[in-house]
């Protein structure tokens, strides 16, 4: 199913859903972060998505981790909370979303690099190569928060320092 993402544009549709979701910046021992190419928009993004009843925040990023990626990955702390309700998705279908989002820090424990029928592409990167990748504005901003230490005090995976 296609999306479009529209922020803080005064074109975008009236959202006509809210949905609790979880994202995770997946940061290695080398301190690269692994990015899918998302099959709906084709932009880079981190594994993430809508949180399924029954399960808490956390299990949602690790299980959309590990569908988009193929890592299971371990929750070590959180990067931010992301509620911007002039940022929305529309689907192909009608659905207008408005996401309450939680993005978390993880390790990754086990797996190996694999695409899905939601991702076209998945790969490790050195921080300074995300730069010049084509990502949504709301993603950047997690990265970007991640990538200059926006963490809660204590929080293992900073980027090494430049």
């Amino acid at each position: 199913m296609g999306r479009r993402d529209y922020e803080d544009d005064p074109a975008a549709p009236a959202a006509n859903s809210l949905v609790p979701a979880a994202s995770a910046v997946v940061v290695d021992d080398a301190g690269r972060i692994l990015l899918q190419r998302r099959a709906d928009n084709g932009m880079w993004a981190l594994p993430g998505g809508a949180m399924n009843i029954g399960e808490s925040l956390p299990d949602c990023a690790v299980r959309e981790t590990r569908e988009e990626t193929g890592y299971d990955v371990e929750v070590i702390g959180i990067v931010g909370t992301y509620t911007n309700p002039a940022h929305v998705f529309a689907y192909d279908d009608g659905e207008v979303r408005q996401e309450f989002s939680i993005c978390f820090l993880a390790r990754p424990v086990d797996g190996a690099l694999a695409v899905s029928d939601e991702s076209t592409d998945v790969r490790w990167f050195e921080p300074s190569e995300v730069d010049g990748l084509p990502m949504v504005p709301s993603i950047r901003k997690r990265v970007d928060d991640w990538r200059t230490g926006n963490l809660p005090a204590g929080a293992d995976g900073r980027p090494p320092s430049p």
